[in-house]
């Protein structure tokens, strides 16, 4: 198969959010959609924030996805990748979880984003529910037990 690669959309979000095992989808205090495992968020559409705003209006983006990330280092490394369009803010220092306007959404390969929200997905669920889905995903890349 040649040629480009697929380009993601806003539906591959939920698509692929809820193509993981336990997971649940949820609103937020908007009615946003929220993913999660076992209580805990890996993938949800933040409601408009004072710290995520166009550098020229001042507005505040009403577009925010966050995803977690496993590590700090995937989250640097994925905000640091010119060619990708995750970003971060202060207000997320400290925590493993990038930003993704859904405007931009398309400059991401679906299978770029697939892999983001499959590592979303590890880094919230349990031990067990992790190392069920990673013997039917050999290819996978399992998270430092550290964590």
């Amino acid at each position: 198969m040649g040629g480009r690669a697929r380009r993601a959309t806003v539906a591959d979000i939920e698509r692929l959010a809820l193509a993981m095992p336990d997971v649940v989808r949820e609103e937020g205090s908007d009615g946003n959609p929220v993913f999660s495992v076992a209580g805990k968020s890996f993938v949800f559409f933040r409601n408009p924030r004072p710290d995520a705003v166009d550098p020229v209006t001042g507005e505040r983006y009403t577009d925010v996805v966050a995803i977690w990330t496993q590590t700090l280092e995937d989250k640097e490394t994925l905000v640091q990748d010119p060619d990708l369009p995750f970003f971060t803010t202060p207000h997320f220092d400290g925590y493993r979880a990038v930003l993704l306007r859904t405007s931009r959404i398309v400059e991401l390969p679906v299978e770029v984003l697939a892999e983001t929200i499959e590592d979303a997905w590890l880094a919230r669920a349990n031990v067990t529910r992790r190392k069920r889905w990673l013997a039917l995903h050999p290819d996978a890349r399992e998270i430092p037990e550290s964590r």
